[in-house]
């Protein structure tokens, strides 16, 4: 995901914007792997080989989404981690 498209994203839930962006791996401007956090409706959404996951609740994959958490837990703030929705650990 590139750097600037947090200017344009918002929340699909509550569109709020803009998102909180979490990077643990870049490559240029490019965002490997990170997350978006939304601080209204507290909801992340992972950032997976570049392309940010941005999916309502009931379209989400609860086992990629915990993996994802489980994966890069000591790199994600523990509001994330513990205590973000749809899902945490």
């Amino acid at each position: 995901m590139k750097k600037q498209m947090i200017d344009i994203l918002a929340c699909p839930i509550d569109k709020h914007h803009p998102l909180e962006i979490y990077e643990i791996s870049t490559e240029g401007e490019e965002i490997i792997n990170g997350a978006l956090y939304c601080s209204k409706c507290s909801r992340f959404y992972p950032i997976v080989d570049e392309i940010p996951i941005m999916l309502p609740d009931e379209l989400r994959n609860k086992a990629n989404d915990i993996k994802f958490l489980e994966q890069w837990k000591d790199k994600l703030p523990s509001k994330i981690v513990n205590e973000t929705k749809p899902w945490h650990l």
